[in-house]
């Protein structure tokens, strides 16, 4: 398998000690099915073109600058050179402004994760780095100039290495009193909280990514499938809306529907006679998924 491409390489700089790093995609939408506009009479792939709003003439690429509009209708042109020398100079270097506790940061900041791996020469100082944060229980804030844009990451210990996590800017993210302002004070009372409680321990887990699927995806996979095999698709049935109660007894109903599932799954773990499963026949009634290019 080949080595994965970094993103962006520098160095890490915390006190006087400089380490240099690698900067790799940690979450990517690449593997999702992407699809191709066609002309449905011909079969063909259209293309797009810029149409100029007034004229309706074609706009060529060398003719197309980006424009901000100042109200009106009005735009100030910027071209390409003046857009360049706005952005910041980049000394690839990550410089850690501070370090800080590891949930003083509000998840709605975060923006895009990348592993930080460290270069060679540098695995030294990566490692007393990370093994320094894990210890103290801090992670720390860094600035650079990332894909022309001067950003803010919060880096954190994970697994042999770090994670950078890109932060959105104060400006970016929208208040919650925005979202929440419409919100009445509502008083629940003991009984419904002591449901919702019991409904909760009952339910209560760890997280394992792998049990969770796309399953849109799968979907336009099977549907893909089929297309190509010139088979019939299944389409799913909408699930069917819950006739409408009240919140205490849709709670006393969750709470009793769970107990009698908790008393059947221990009476079968119970069991040394129930039948197991064939994993060839789970297997067999899935089929892989397939990309469309």
């Amino acid at each position: 398998m080949a080595a994965p491409r970094a993103n962006w390489k520098g160095y890490i700089k915390f006190g006087e000690v400089t380490c240099p790093v690698a900067l790799y995609t940690a979450a990517s939408s690449s593997e999702r099915i992407s699809f191709n506009i066609l002309n449905r009479k011909t079969g063909n792939r259209v293309r797009r073109e810029f149409i100029d709003s007034e004229t309706g003439d074609v706009v060529e690429h060398d003719d197309q600058v980006k424009g901000y509009e100042t109200g009106n209708g009005r735009y100030v042109m910027l071209e390409p050179e003046e857009i360049a020398a706005a952005i910041p100079d980049s000394d690839k270097t990550l410089a850690i402004d501070a370090f800080i506790a590891c949930t003083e940061i509000d998840d709605v900041y975060f923006d895009k994760p990348y592993y930080l791996a460290p270069q060679k020469m540098g695995e030294e100082a990566f490692a007393l780095l990370r093994d320094g944060m894990r210890e103290a229980k801090v992670a720390a804030i860094a600035s650079t100039v990332l894909f022309r844009r001067l950003r803010t990451l919060l880096i954190r210990p994970s697994g042999d290495g770090l994670i950078g996590t890109t932060l959105n800017f104060d400006y970016e993210v929208r208040p919650a009193e925005d979202a929440f302002q419409e919100m009445t004070d509502i008083k629940i009372d003991n009984e419904m909280l002591d449901l919702a409680a019991h409904i909760i321990g009952t339910k209560r887990g760890s997280f394992d990514v792998s049990k969770f699927d796309d399953r849109y995806e799968d979907a336009l996979a099977e549907l893909v499938k089929a297309k190509i095999e010139g088979k019939p698709f299944k389409k799913i049935a909408a699930p069917k809306a819950s006739k409408p109660s009240d919140l205490l007894q849709a709670l006393r109903e969750s709470a009793q529907a769970m107990k009698a599932s908790t008393a059947k799954r221990e009476s079968a773990n119970t069991n040394p006679a129930r039948k197991k499963v064939s994993s060839n026949k789970i297997a067999s009634s899935s089929s892989p998924r397939r990309k469309a290019g």
